[in-house]
């Protein structure tokens, strides 16, 4: 596990931004699985203005980790803030753009997101590789969007699920624990004060970490980074 803390968020936009554009580089395909939140959209702003003509777009393929079930014109999908803050603003070939389809029933759109991953992703022992997946944490302790209520999912059969928001009862279809842990690099984005108990308890395994699935990121290849700025890392720095 590789722990890179920054001052603020703003920050650790600028320098995962610059670390995306040293691992795309040169690259005849990748794939990267996107998150949603307040950093990427920040990260998505930065790519856009400091990297939007010096980074070949049209060898990146984009899918999502997970989306909420909502249409892509709804402010809460994961999509249309990507599309917003960054597709709008570079060349990016339609065809590289894979969404998961929201506004469609969440059962079988895990279904047909899973055959789509196994379709265009090399596989691995079964399993879709992606060239590397971003995540977020809640200050729940849970990542992609799949929550300690749900920890279950993380090892479904399918590579994707269909989980429910613990509050508010939404629907969302998310990759399982499975495919990002197969993943060749896995990065977290993590900024806030409000995340700093959740990344003790996981960076120091203690108290109730292994309740999170955020625990429970570990990738295969142990290409695993954590993005901090120094409010969520201020209970480990």
């Amino acid at each position: 596990m590789n722990k890179k803390v920054y001052q603020n968020k703003h920050e650790v936009a600028e320098q995962f931004s610059a670390y995306f554009a040293g691992l795309a580089q040169g690259k005849d395909g990748f794939h990267i699985a996107l998150s949603g939140g307040s950093t990427p959209k920040l990260i998505f702003d930065v790519l856009a203005k400091s990297y939007g003509n010096s980074i070949d777009w049209s060898k990146i393929h984009f899918y999502w980790g997970d989306e909420r079930c909502v249409p892509p014109t709804d402010d809460e999908s994961n999509y249309k803030m990507t599309a917003d803050h960054l597709f709008s603003k570079i060349e990016v070939p339609e065809t590289n753009i894979h969404r998961v389809l929201g506004e469609n029933d969440p059962k079988g759109e895990a279904m047909r997101y899973a055959n789509l991953l196994e379709i265009n992703l090399d596989r691995v022992g079964g399993v879709p590789q992606f060239d590397l997946v971003l995540l977020g944490m809640g200050d729940d302790g849970h990542t992609a969007s799949i929550f300690p209520h749900q920890i279950n999912l993380w090892n479904a059969e399918d590579h994707c699920v269909v989980a429910v928001h613990p509050e508010s009862g939404q629907k969302r279809v998310s990759i399982n624990g499975t495919v990002i842990n197969k993943a060749k690099e896995v990065i977290f984005l993590v900024t806030g004060s409000n995340k700093a108990e959740k990344v003790e308890e996981i960076h120091n395994q203690k108290g109730a970490y292994l309740k999170y699935p955020a625990t429970l990121v570990q990738p295969e290849s142990g290409r695993l980074v954590w993005f901090m700025d120094a409010d969520a890392a201020s209970k480990i720095a």
